[in-house]
């Protein structure tokens, strides 16, 4: 099991960070020591809580701005057909799309998705070999 960097520096943040609780829980007078245990430990459980939500939020969210962008793209490019896929790893945006419309193969619009109301279209990728710089479908909300 690979783990991206920006996992691992979260792991070992959120690790140390839950340490020093408990840490700081052993250290305190024993009168208030078990409210110091309880706290890091509902602090803990709060934590991997949010780790295990995490994942699906973003999921929901990205089926949520992917058919908004449907939407979006059936209104600016009417009777037209396209794909829409995303970058995969962690260190790209989730809610940014890439759309590759089918009467312009190997061109690749990378869409940002905010809310209904605010999607832009802020990039493209051309196929390779390609002198030409302006696409059929290019906006320039970037």
């Amino acid at each position: 099991m690979d783990l991206h960097p920006i996992t691992v520096i979260e792991i070992m943040f959120t690790v140390t960070l839950i340490s020093i609780l408990f840490i700081i829980a052993f250290f305190i007078p024993k009168t208030k020591r078990k409210i110091g245990l309880y706290t890091a430990t509902i602090i803990t459980a709060l934590v991997l809580l949010f780790f295990i939500i995490r994942p699906f939020w973003i999921n929901y969210h990205v089926s949520v701005k992917k058919e908004q962008l449907t939407l979006y793209l059936e209104k600016q490019f009417p009777n037209e057909k396209w794909q829409i896929t995303q970058n995969i790893g962690r260190q790209y945006n989730p809610y940014t799309f890439l759309v590759e419309f089918h009467n312009e193969k190997g061109w690749k619009y990378h869409y940002y998705v905010k809310n209904a109301d605010h999607i832009r279209q802020h990039g493209l990728s051309m196929p390779d070999g390609v002198e030409q710089m302006e696409g059929k479908h290019e906006r320039n909300d970037w």
